[in-house]
Formats: C-alpha cells, sequence, structure tokens
C-alpha cells in the first residue's frame, strides 16, 4: 500500500494505524509512504512527513509536481500575494485555501506509483471536518476516484483506503490517544513559520481537536512564544 501523507496529525495518525502501533497484529505489510510539494508555502509539514517516515521505519518518497502547482494559482496556499485567512474551517474565507482538484491529482500519481510498485491500495487521510471547504474530500470524492482507478489501471479491486472520510478531526485525535500517536512530530500550520501561529483554520481546528478529544496538544504555538 501506497499512502499519502502531508505531514500533519491526520496523515500521521492513519500511519500509526497502518504500522499497526498499538495494534501489532493489524499492520499492513510492504507499507510506503509519499508526500508532494506542489509549492504550497507550509512546506515545512514536509521536514516533518520524512522524520515521521524514518521514526516509522519505512520507505518515504517526495514527489516534486510544484511547476504543477504554479499553474494552480488564486490560493492561499500557493499564492504569496493571497493572504492565508484565519477562523474556523467553516468560514467563508476558508475557500481561499482551495487547491484546485488537488487531491485528485496527487492522489492519481499515488495510484500510478503503487502500480508500478506491485500495490493494489492507496492510502489518504481526508475527513469529514475538509467536506465543508474541499470537494475532493468528500465521500462520493473517494468512490468515484476509486470506481475510476480500478477501470484507468485494469484492477478491478484496487482500493482507495480512507478510513477517516467520515469522522471528524477529533475523533481521529481520540484514536491517536488511544494508540499513543507522536503528534509531537505532525505539522499544521497554513502559515509554515517556524511556530504553529493557532489562528489559521487548520491550527484552530487542531486546537479543537485536542481540545474536544482530552488529548494533550503538544503543539508550540506562536503566542505561547511571546
Amino acid at each position: 500500500m501506497i499512502a499519502v501523507i502531508s505531514g500533519g496529525m491526520d496523515s500521521l495518525t492513519m500511519l500509526c494505524e497502518l504500522k499497526g502501533l498499538g495494534e501489532p497484529g493489524k499492520q499492513i505489510r510492504n507499507l510506503e509512504a509519499v508526500s508532494f510539494y506542489y509549492g504550497q508555502r507550509h512546506q515545512r509539514e514536509l521536514e516533518f512527513a520524512e522524520t515521521q517516515c524514518k521514526k516509522l521505519g519505512m520507505p518515504w518518497t517526495l514527489v516534486d509536481i510544484s511547476k504543477v502547482g504554479m499553474l494552480l494559482s488564486g490560493s492561499a496556499l500557493t499564492d504569496d500575494k493571497v493572504p492565508v485567512p484565519h477562523g474556523h474551517y467553516e468560514d467563508e474565507s476558508m475557500k481561499a485555501t482551495v487547491v484546485s482538484n488537488r487531491n485528485s491529482i496527487m492522489l492519481n500519481i499515488a495510484a500510478g506509483i503503487a502500480r508500478s510498485r506491485g500495490h493494489n491500495a492507496i492510502a489518504t487521510a481526508v475527513h469529514a471536518g475538509d467536506h465543508a471547504v474541499y470537494p475532493d474530500c468528500r465521500p462520493e470524492f473517494i468512490e468515484s476516484l476509486q470506481q475510476t482507478l480500478r477501470i484507468a489501471m485494469d484492477i478491478p479491486h484496487f482500493e482507495v483506503h480512507a478510513p477517516y472520510v467520515k469522522i471528524s478531526k477529533t475523533d481521529i485525535a481520540t484514536i491517536g490517544g488511544v494508540i499513543g500517536v507522536p503528534y509531537k512530530m505532525s505539522w499544521s500550520c497554513y502559515e509554515g513559520g517556524a511556530y504553529h501561529c493557532g489562528k489559521c483554520g487548520t491550527c484552530v481546528e487542531r486546537k479543537e481537536a485536542f481540545a474536544d478529544s482530552l488529548v494533550t496538544d503538544p503543539t508550540v504555538y506562536e503566542e505561547s512564544c511571546v
């Protein structure tokens, strides 16, 4: 299986589950991870993705699609002229963080890599909290993509594994708390500074997930460094 990871807490939780953390009998064999550099301003996340894979003892591949990312302009994540909005993910302003068709592009590439390396599945940590803003995080997209990939690669049983697509980030944090996910090794902030800003949509959602799940938040936020 090829797991698509960002370096964030959702994909780290998924990786730990796939590696059998807390439940060794459920470990996925021959697990690999890929991450994508698409020109995102928060490329610090990639450093965390690499560290996670080293700690978990698994292969990691960085795929550079930054030239494609240059064509997907207008997003606060890839365009320095567009400020990263602060607030909650459900706010209208968060649509500025949409990178058109991003997940579709990355998952299609990941599927091609999986096929060439003899894998019959890819994994993604999209979750229900993403649905309001990102169309390519919704259940209907995952189902449609899986069917498309099965046809495109002539593999009737190819799987797009999306274990969190119908649960919240709080649910994910709860799972992580139970199995002991090392969340200090994850990065969420869209600003990409030295510390988590604590104000952008993904920082706010991260804070809420830890608070609501009663899992200790190990994150260093900018406000605590003032």
